[in-house]
């Protein structure tokens, strides 16, 4: 038989949680045990997510008591977080407590920025508050699934949905020695990137047909990108990105620019690219430029390669709520229980959404 693994969510009202929602109702070896909202608890799912309202009839938001409680149902467990960054920490830590306590085994993915840094400092410089939980941070490895074999440790943080099209691209051109490490990103994101908690750059008459930049060479994807490269290849880049909200709901489309660092053409960093990402189910290196609509609601992230005069520009398009999120939470999530990094998250695209 099949073995089955009961999983709770953290953060559960929000739209990574409702894409994590999604994934698990079709992945076959992971159950819904729970999914915890502060703010929702004792609601129906469906209202919250009324495209889920089949796979969950009936099914309510728990409480985080709720979901300790209920952790002797079984003697191991997955933990999804997606709660809100300088939340999830707490809730993790409280979990991984009761687990301990109970000798039960637990297995936390966090897509919350709260274990994305190796140390408590690097996270309260960037997001300016100081982290909940600093005694669990060396048992979390933040990478790009793709990135990294194996881990030496027990848990992982997805990198966020910006830093994993950044990432795609700059690594392989880092570990291969293919570019310079200097790489200027513009990149467009859809609204929402931005949570569901509506306010002036996600309400639709301010989104609709607008296109518009914000916080220039200071976002804060900027050092996780530079400290995640460093991790992965080795080596110290300098990172200029601006990042764009663009009049879509899902998605990000990234242009990435460095210089070659020889005389390399076009088609021989495709090729590399190809083949550094060759035994991946996910990335994928095309020919021409890739475009949002193929990539919509998978996993899936494409990119395409071109060099002229000794620029390259790779172009990467993913989903920010599943590749960027949760597909790469469950990504996670099958790697650290030893299943195909595929199981559960091959889906075919829409087309024309």
């Amino acid at each position: 038989m099949t073995e089955t693994l009961p999983v709770i969510v953290l953060g559960g009202s929000g739209y990574v949680a409702g894409e994590l929602l999604r994934l698990i109702a079709q992945h076959p070896r992971l159950e819904l045990a729970g999914t915890v909202s502060s703010s929702r608890q004792g609601e129906e799912i469906a209202l919250a997510f009324g495209h889920l309202a089949t796979l969950y009839p009936g099914e309510r938001f728990i409480s985080m008591q709720q979901a300790l409680e209920g952790l002797s149902e079984s003697p191991r467990w997955i933990v999804v977080s997606a709660a809100p960054h300088g939340a999830s920490s707490t809730l993790v830590d409280q979990l991984l407590e009761k687990a301990e306590q109970n000798n039960l085994q637990m297995t936390v993915v966090d897509a919350s920025a709260d274990f994305r840094y190796a140390s408590a400092e690097g996270f309260s410089t960037v997001y300016g508050q100081a982290h909940l939980a600093p005694n669990r941070l060396a048992s979390f490895s933040c990478a790009v699934p793709e990135h990294l074999d194996s881990l030496e440790t027990p848990h992982a943080a997805q990198p966020g949905c910006f830093a994993t099209a950044m990432l795609l691209a700059i690594v392989p051109l880092l570990s291969l020695g293919l570019a310079q490490p200097e790489f200027f990103v513009s990149a467009v994101t859809g609204s929402t990137g931005a949570g569901r908690t509506p306010r002036d750059t996600t309400h639709h008459p301010m989104r609709q047909s607008n296109l518009f930049a914000y916080q220039p060479l200071r976002h804060r994807h900027q050092p996780e990108v530079c400290e995640l490269a460093r991790t992965a290849s080795g080596r110290d880049i300098a990172l200029h990105f601006v990042p764009q909200s663009g009049p879509f709901a899902r998605g990000i489309h990234a242009t990435i620019f460095s210089q070659c660092a020889g005389s390399v053409i076009g088609e021989e960093i495709a090729a590399a690219l190809a083949d550094f990402y060759a035994n991946s189910d996910f990335v994928h290196v095309a020919p021409s430029p890739p475009r949002l609509k193929d990539i919509v609601g998978t996993n899936n992230a494409v990119l395409s390669v071109n060099v002229e005069n000794g620029t390259i520009a790779i172009c990467c398009v993913l989903d920010n709520l599943v590749k960027g999120a949760a597909g790469g939470a469950i990504q996670w999530v099958n790697r650290l229980s030893d299943w195909p990094d595929s199981e559960g998250l091959v889906v075919a695209p829409a087309g024309w959404v």
